[in-house]
């Protein structure tokens, strides 16, 4: 097999990443489009990972995609997570990802609901979520655009409480609300809207995918084909990688994984003795790259796009990590993490470097967190997921 080095995987993400000055994106999809889909559960994360990647972008260019020209879509993907994909791209995902969640959920939720009391047995239960789905989606329906809270008041079945975890520490009597909207959404029937609040909400308003889009999320290819595709796109944009990162990544068992690598005929390749796979004809090394470093967010698509990371993470994990696997904000150089970067209330942009990068590196470094500094005008990001690094960088 073809030997593929770390020096080469590294020079690949760099100019597919979009993260070299020679290679940006022009515009929000197309940075999007460059990395399959990008990260949307911490909102900020999506309008980060922009600007990472497009020279003069700000937040009302990535909102102008979002929810005007509706060029790009915020959907549930790969490992049951919230991303924003180009809108073409997602019926996609949805087939090859999401519908596998949906059903999943469904079953799930049913049980809770049959375990808090709604109904005697799974098939009342189901019987019920239907029904409350389908009057929680007229009402949606009529109104247009709604907020949870307003489809609460016009569905009250919404109210509806979980008993979670009885008798443990941790339990909760959550309302069914957000399970429901979650489902509706999962099977592409409603979708994500504005935020509530500034890009930094969490909550969003909620439209008819029919509404929102014209003709919903379009016509969805078999979950197979779709698989293949998506398989595709990741190789496109992380190949080299194992099977094992795909399937991760994806969110798909051993068997669709394996099915969709032989589907594209992906070329097997050696990874310093693990086995790895690139697209036929992708086996070429890139073009050298000039010297670059990054700032990205928490969550950005670039480290999360494989399960194995020690060719760009190193030792550095315990301080860039949360313990439930959510990285933070990192500092990259060439390829390969270097530090993290925070916020404090004052809203500078401060960084720690985890190594030795040298001079000139690090005067790199220290003008890029100044950019950043000026393109946050004074936001203070607040990570949902909170790193130690970032944790440590933002007190004070």
């Amino acid at each position: 097999m073809l030997r593929i080095g770390v020096e080469e995987r590294r020079t690949r993400l760099g100019r597919r990443h979009r993260l070299l000055s020679s290679c940006h994106a022009a515009d929000p999809v197309e940075a999007a489009t460059a990395m399959v889909a990008l990260h949307a559960t911490d909102p900020a994360t999506v309008h980060l990972s922009v600007a990472a990647r497009v020279p003069g972008s700000d937040v009302l260019g990535t909102e102008r995609a979002l929810y005007d020209d509706r060029t790009l879509i915020r959907m549930l993907g790969m490992r049951r997570t919230v991303f924003v994909v180009p809108t073409p791209f997602a019926p996609i995902i949805q087939a090859a990802c999401t519908d596998d969640i949906a059903v999943k959920q469904r079953k799930l939720l049913v049980k809770h609901l049959t375990e808090s009391g709604v109904g005697p047995d799974a098939d009342a239960s189901g019987k019920w979520l239907r029904a409350v789905e389908e009057s929680a989606a007229t009402a949606l329906t009529l109104r247009g655009s709604a907020t949870a809270q307003e489809l609460s008041a016009d569905e009250p079945r919404l109210r509806t409480r979980l008993n979670m975890s009885v008798g443990k520490a941790y339990a909760a009597q959550p309302y069914v609300t957000s399970r429901v909207l979650f489902q509706l959404s999962a099977e592409g029937r409603i979708v994500r809207g504005r935020p509530l609040g500034t890009w930094l909400s969490g909550q969003h308003h909620w439209s008819p995918a029919e509404d929102w889009l014209p003709g919903g999320l379009g016509d969805k290819p078999a979950a197979e084909e779709a698989r293949v595709t998506l398989a595709r796109a990741w190789l496109s944009t992380f190949g080299p990688g194992t099977a094992a990162d795909l399937q991760w990544w994806s969110g798909w068992t051993a068997g669709q994984t394996k099915k969709a690598l032989t589907a594209v005929e992906a070329v097997a390749v050696d990874l310093d003795g693990q086995v790895g796979y690139v697209l036929p004809g992708d086996e070429a090394p890139e073009v050298p790259v000039e010297p670059w470093v990054a700032f990205l967010p928490t969550l950005d698509p670039t480290p999360m796009g494989w399960k194995d990371r020690d060719w760009y993470l190193g030792e550095h994990k315990a301080k860039l990590f949360d313990t439930t696997g959510n990285i933070g904000p990192t500092i990259w150089t060439d390829g390969r993490i270097v530090g993290g970067w925070g916020q404090p209330e004052s809203g500078e942009v401060r960084f720690q470097l985890l190594e030795d990068v040298g001079r000139e590196t690090t005067q790199l470094i220290e003008a890029e967190a100044a950019r950043w500094t000026t393109w946050l005008s004074g936001v203070r990001v607040t990570p949902r997921f909170r790193a130690p690094l970032e944790k440590e960088l933002s007190r004070g």
